[in-house]
């Protein structure tokens, strides 16, 4: 039986990392794509390996065309991609959008929203020649709550992915491609640190109506079930998994 034939963006470390794990567990082979730290994408790939699926590493910027179609066409020599998991994205430092740097906010637009538009349409490309193939997206809880104070600019974002995925899941129905997408709310990883606030997840837990934090693994269940044969109806879905929140 031929295994399907995944690409992860932003796959080397936090939610990225998970999903490529769980989905190796699950039966898949796995492009993990990254943008600068190939030591962490290959210990990725060797976890892959580990349960039994094989792996391939390919450095991305996917708010760059270029580096797009060249993780496609390695992919595309490593398997026949039938599954695409948009996850690289960025936040900017965390602050007022009055206060905030036009070079950051140009940045989390061009990775978070022409990234995933860009790598959407070199995956849907394939798929429909094929007949067959699941999108998923990683949107965010910010893209319905705001998240005044702190990046509104990331949330603007994030509920362009929840749009595009909604417009896309209609557009390629009929080609049998599905799109989906999984809205994490708070989730344990270094995103926070990365951002500046390294007690965000401490900070914010006791608002959260199941009082955590979520942790990677339970967003990569969400992305790993949009993707399997059980949800061979389900498209168009922006799956929330936050907590409560």
């Amino acid at each position: 039986m031929t295994r399907p034939v995944t690409v992860v963006t932003g796959g080397s470390r936090g939610i990225g990392a998970a999903i490529c794990r769980r989905l190796a567990t699950d039966g898949h082979d796995v492009v993990v794509g990254y943008v600068r730290d190939a030591d962490a994408a290959g210990a990725v790939a060797a976890r892959v390996r580990e349960a039994g699926g094989r792996a391939l590493t390919v450095r991305v910027d996917t708010s760059v065309e270029e580096d797009v179609d060249r993780l496609f066409d390695l992919a595309e020599g490593f398997g026949a991609v039938t599954g695409l998991v948009n996850n690289a994205a960025v936040t900017g430092p965390v602050g007022r959008l009055t206060d905030s740097d036009t070079a950051d906010l140009r940045r989390v637009l061009d990775v978070n929203v022409l990234g995933t538009l860009l790598c959407a349409r070199r995956a849907a490309r394939l798929m429909v020649a094929r007949g067959s193939g699941a999108i998923v997206s990683i949107s965010s809880g910010a893209a319905t709550i705001g998240s005044p104070g702190e990046y509104v600019h990331y949330a603007a974002s994030k509920a362009a992915v929840d749009a595009f995925t909604l417009g896309l899941s209609k557009e390629l129905g009929p080609d049998g491609i599905r799109v989906n997408a999984v809205a994490p709310g708070l989730v344990d990883t270094d995103m926070h640190a990365a951002m500046g606030v390294p007690d965000r997840v401490e900070r914010m837990a006791p608002g959260i109506p199941l009082r955590r934090a979520g942790r990677a693994e339970e967003i990569a269940a969400a992305v790993a079930w949009l993707l399997s044969p059980d949800a061979s109806y389900t498209t168009g879905a922006v799956l929330r998994v936050a907590g409560g929140r």
